[in-house]
C-alpha cells in the first residue's frame, strides 16, 4: 500500500529539503503548542516538541507516514526559539557573536495505523565571528530572521556572521535528511539524503 506522507510543518527550509529528497508529500503544518524547557537537554526537548507535532496531524490522518520536526538553538546554557519582534532578534544576534551555539533538531516520524513511532535528535555546532554591528544590522534589515530558531538563517542571509559549522549542514537548516531517510527507508519510502552545499566552512 502506498501511504501518503505529510509534513507536519510550514517550514520553507523543511519542505525544500524533503522535496530535495525525492519524497512525495502534502503539508500540514501542526497546531501543536511549543514550548521549551531549560531544566532539560535541547534534544530531549527538540524530540518532545517533534513529537508533539507530528501526533496532531497524524490523529486526523491516521493512515498516512507524519513527519514532525523541531529546532531549537543553545547558547550559554540557554534555549532559544524564534524570536518575538526585531529587539529580541538584534539582542540574540549580539549575543551569539564571538561563542559557539548548539542546534538541536528533534525528528519523529508517525504512522497510527501501522503503530509505528520513531523519534530521533541530532546535534550540530554553528561557530559565529566577533560581533560586527554593520553586517548584523544589514542582517536585521533584511527580515530573513523572522521565524527561525536563535534569530538566524545560515542559508538565507546570515552566513556573513558565521565563522565555520561541526555537524550535519541539513540538521542545522532544521531537517536531518540522512536521519529521515533511514526511516522512511524501512518504511518503504524510496528516498535519499538531501546534500546542499553549506555557505560557510565545515569542520
Amino acid at each position: 500500500m502506498h501511504r501518503p506522507v505529510i509534513l507536519a510543518s510550514q517550514s520553507p527550509r523543511r519542505k525544500e529539503l524533503l522535496a530535495q529528497m525525492g519524497v512525495q508529500f502534502t503539508v500540514l503544518p501542526s497546531q501543536f503548542e511549543e514550548h521549551l524547557d531549560h531544566a532539560r537537554p535541547i534534544e530531549e526537548v527538540a524530540i518532545e516538541l517533534a513529537l508533539g507535532k507530528a501526533h496532531d496531524v497524524a490523529k486526523k490522518h491516521p493512515k498516512a507516514i507524519v513527519i514532525g520536526a523541531d529546532t531549537i538553538v543553545l547558547v550559554d546554557g540557554k534555549q532559544l526559539g524564534k524570536p518575538k519582534d526585531e529587539s529580541e532578534a538584534y539582542a540574540t544576534l549580539h549575543n551569539l557573536a564571538g561563542k559557539t551555539n548548539q542546534v538541536g533538531t528533534g525528528l519523529a516520524v508517525v504512522c497510527l495505523e501501522l503503530q509505528f513511532e520513531v523519534v530521533e535528535a541530532v546535534l550540530a555546532n554553528v561557530h559565529f565571528k566577533p560581533a560586527n554591528k554593520k553586517l548584523i544590522d544589514e542582517y536585521i534589515a533584511t527580515g530573513d530572521w523572522r521565524d527561525k530558531a536563535g534569530s538566524y538563517g545560515i542559508q538565507s542571509g546570515a552566513a556573513p556572521l558565521i565563522d565555520y559549522i561541526e555537524g550535519a549542514y541539513d540538521n542545522i537548516l532544521g531537517l536531518p535528511t540522512a536521519t529521515l531517510a533511514d526511516i522512511l527507508q524501512n518504511l518503504g519510502v524510496q528516498c535519499h539524503p538531501a546534500k546542499p552545499a553549506p555557505p560557510v566552512p565545515m569542520h
